[in-house]
């Protein structure tokens, strides 16, 4: 039913014109505007991602949004020319090298947006 339905992710900020500077000037996504609820929107991949004020905020201890990139070393080295400071690891399990860490069939790199929010690229590995 709704394997062809359309997919949003909404993503609560406290500060939606620090978020905006955060998501278009770093990220370098494509501003889609205001909806008449408040939201912000941004069209990425054929998806949606919303903005939407909150307060106080609701920032989650998990990864909130996962981009997909074909060349993760390379997207991480034009982020941090936009100013994305990325986190390392050192947990059993979850050991980051250079910001990546290898998880199964994927490599990984976390980086927090404005808000505390934890985004997250991945490689997928050849099989």
């Amino acid at each position: 039913m709704l394997s062809t339905a359309s997919v949003t992710t909404m993503l609560p900020v406290k500060d939606i014109d620090r978020a905006r500077a955060f998501y278009e000037g770093c990220l370098g996504l494509t501003p889609g505007g205001f909806k008449p609820d408040g939201k912000f929107v941004y069209s990425v991949g054929g998806t949606t991602l919303a903005l939407f004020p909150k307060p106080d905020g609701t920032k989650a201890d998990h990864t909130a949004i996962s981009f997909q990139v074909n060349d993760i070393a390379a997207s991480i080295a034009q982020l941090k020319r936009s100013g994305v400071v990325f986190e390392d690891y050192d947990f059993p399990g979850l050991k980051t090298v250079n910001h990546v860490c290898v998880l199964g069939a994927e490599k990984a790199a976390w980086f927090k947006d404005t808000e505390g929010n934890y985004l997250c690229l991945h490689e997928d590995l050849p099989a």
